[in-house]
């Protein structure tokens, strides 16, 4: 099994990176592992940490319609050049927390995507220098609201709730370009969404080099790297899990926004 390195809090509010091992157990780093963390000599027990997305970006740069076919299911053709809008840092979530339903939309989606941890700083980076800009990868959930994407014209207010990044559970260093990106809903035995990150219109490699031109992508920084055809509705009580060979899945429920406040977190 590939290293898992995952970001915890600890009962006295310290956040700390780590590598997870197969008991569950976290042994701990003395700094995030983009900036040279070594494992030191200290352990946390299964029961004694909160499992948080495994990062803190300074920002979530997200591409839009990387699918061929999920941007023919949204009526359009794939873009010539990628599609770049950004997600707020207060839209992460970590793993089996609560999606909070904004009372002002009606309908709300997931969207399963392979997201891209930044290691070193980037900017005017060639796609080959770019790739190895790249320090992992694990799983995000770009939920949207569709209903206000539709009625805004653009994609701010409909893809920046808090809580609409779920980001997780871990980051692991490689992946195969032919892994499946599968989602479920509900624990149903047929995905909703279910392809090969390899179907990508425009590879990682070139999405950072590309993100580079325009912005500097900084260590700890994400990217959402599209979502495959089979997006759809999420309602309150419902359990969404996206699973990519590899790294494993990504699990969260739907809540209303009155009913259930995230969990605070404590900044890096």
């Amino acid at each position: 099994m590939a290293q898992r390195y995952v970001r915890v809090q600890t009962p006295s509010g310290q956040l700390r990176y780590g590598l997870l091992l197969l008991d569950r157990r976290v042994q701990l780093l003395d700094a995030p592992p983009w900036l040279k963390g070594q494992l030191t000599d200290m352990e946390l027990a299964p029961d004694a940490y909160r499992l948080l997305a495994p990062c803190a970006p300074s920002k979530i740069v997200a591409v839009g319609k990387n699918y061929v076919k999920h941007a023919a299911e949204m009526g359009t053709a794939a873009p010539t050049q990628p599609l770049l809008f950004l997600k707020p840092p207060t839209t992460v979530l970590p793993p089996d927390e609560v999606i909070l339903y904004p009372p002002q939309s009606q309908r709300v989606d997931y969207e399963g995507e392979l997201a891209l941890v930044i290691g070193d700083r980037c900017s005017d980076c060639p796609p080959e220098e770019a790739l190895t800009k790249i320090w992992g990868y694990t799983i995000a959930n770009d939920v949207t609201a569709r209903d206000l994407q539709k009625q805004d014209g653009q994609w701010t207010r409909a893809k920046g709730f808090d809580t609409f990044c779920p980001l997780g559970p871990w980051i692991v260093r490689e992946i195969s370009p032919s892994a499946m990106l599968q989602t479920f809903v509900n624990n149903g035995e047929t995905p909703t969404q279910s392809a090969a990150i390899s179907e990508m219109a425009f590879s990682p490699e070139i999405l950072v080099s590309y993100i580079s031109q325009v912005m500097t992508l900084l260590p700890g920084d994400v990217v959402l790297t599209g979502t495959p055809q089979g997006i759809g509705p999420l309602n309150v009580g419902d359990r969404i899990r996206i699973a990519i060979e590899g790294i494993g899945s990504l699990e969260n429920v739907v809540g209303r926004k009155n009913d259930a406040e995230p969990k605070k977190v404590e900044t890096d």
